[in-house]
C-alpha cells in the first residue's frame, strides 16, 4: 500500500461497501464507524488511490438472468506465462472471471458462464488454443458471496 496502513475504521468501511455498496452512503457508515461524513469520504477516496478498493460492481445473479451454467475450468499454463494471460482469458466471451494459483499444476481458475454447454464449449476451446491445458472441468450449482468477516467492526 502506498499510502497509510489499513485500520479498524477503513476495515468497516471496506465491510460495509462489501455488504451493500450501492446503497451505502458515506452518512450510514460514518454513523456506524463513529465518524464523520467527510471522514469516510477521505478514507474511501484514500482506499480507492492506494488500490485497496479496485471498483464496485453488480453481484449478478447470472441464472436468473437467463445463463443458468457456471463452469469451472481449472487450466495449466506455463508459469511464466500466466499472469500474462489473465487480460487475455478475461476476454474471451462467456468468462466472467480468473483466478491465478500458485500450488499444483492447475494454476488457473476460470469461470465461464453460459445458456448450455454449447455456450462453454467455445470457452475452453479457445483456452486450448491460447496453449493452455484443460485439466479439470466442474459445474457450479451455486455460489454465494459474505463480506470479509475480519473487516466487520466489533
Amino acid at each position: 500500500m502506498t499510502g497509510e496502513e489499513i485500520d479498524d475504521v477503513d476495515r468497516a468501511i471496506i465491510h460495509a461497501l462489501q455488504e451493500d455498496a450501492r446503497n451505502m452512503s458515506s452518512g450510514d457508515i460514518a454513523e456506524r464507524t463513529g465518524t464523520s461524513d467527510s471522514t469516510v469520504r477521505k478514507r474511501i477516496q484514500r482506499l480507492e488511490a492506494d488500490e485497496i478498493i479496485k471498483g464496485y460492481s453488480a453481484d449478478v445473479d447470472y441464472e436468473r438472468s437467463g445463463y443458468p451454467l457456471r463452469m469451472l475450468l481449472f487450466c495449466t499454463a506455463p508459469i511464466s506465462e500466466r499472469g500474462r494471460l489473465l487480460p487475455e482469458i478475461l476476454a474471451i466471451d462467456g468468462v466472467v472471471s480468473v483466478q491465478e494459483l500458485v500450488t499444483g499444476d492447475k494454476n488457473l481458475l476460470v469461470t465461464a458462464v453460459g445458456e448450455s454447454d454449447g455456450d462453454i464449449t467455445p470457452v475452453a476451446q479457445e483456452l486450448i488454443d491460447m496453449g493452455l491445458t484443460v485439466a479439470d472441468e466442474v459445474l457450479v450449482r451455486s455460489h454465494e458471496t459474505t463480506p470479509f468477516g475480519s473487516f466487520a467492526p466489533e
